[in-house]
């Protein structure tokens, strides 16, 4: 992976686990609401879309206040809960410290809200660890829409040929597709192998450490 000098990662199953605390607070608010029969791996599946989508796909619900209202009740759980309820996997850490001390910019583009990956990075990494960090809040049109990683690229002084997008769903490898970056899919979420070699890729693993 020797071609690149900018590496940018989606945040949810690619770099840390949230499924336990996003799986806490969907069944919060879908509980709150009367729906009692929505199973963790439904909720699973859902992750890497706005949470608007998620109600959307679980509840049926198609209407934009009421989706808009369960999105607020969700992040005011997740206020308390959601980063104590994060973990990194394993070989994030030496993986993401090897591509820095190589000189490597890094950055992250992720449908989960900035300040909220802040909160758990800065648990977890220097300050200012990460060059540049797009959440939900920083644009206007969601991955698969490119907008995010055409950001980062910007702001990174990068360009599409130095750039690898790293991401575990199939919303991530569309994004990468839309403006023509190279993909690494890992299997840390629950998309499978078979799902991601469908769309452009330089690697599917198992996990970061081939990035290395």
């Amino acid at each position: 992976m020797g071609k690149y000098n900018t590496y940018i990662f989606d945040f949810d199953y690619t770099l840390a686990d949230s499924s336990k605390g996003i799986i806490m607070c969907f069944h919060y608010v879908l509980e709150n609401h009367g729906y009692h029969d929505i199973s963790d791996h439904q909720i699973k599946l859902t992750i890497g879309k706005t949470l608007e989508e998620s109600f959307s796909i679980l509840t049926g619900v198609t209407d934009k206040e009421t989706l808009a209202s369960y999105a607020k009740e969700y992040v005011k759980k997740a206020d308390g809960w959601m980063t104590a309820n994060t973990v990194l996997f394993p070989e994030t850490s030496s993986v993401l410290n090897t591509l820095k001390a190589r000189g490597s910019k890094i950055g992250i583009v992720s449908t989960k809200y900035r300040y909220r990956i802040m909160e758990f990075v800065e648990k977890e990494f220097p300050k200012g660890f990460f060059d540049i960090v797009v959440g939900a809040e920083d644009v206007t049109a969601h991955k698969p829409d490119p907008s995010g990683l055409i950001l980062a690229i910007k702001h990174l002084q990068s360009d599409l040929e130095g750039c690898l997008y790293i991401g575990d769903s199939i919303i991530d490898a569309k994004t990468a597709q839309a403006i023509g970056a190279d993909f690494y899919g890992v299997l840390n979420g629950t998309t499978t192998r078979e799902e991601l070699l469908v769309y452009p890729h330089v690697k599917i693993a198992d996990n970061l450490n081939d990035l290395i």
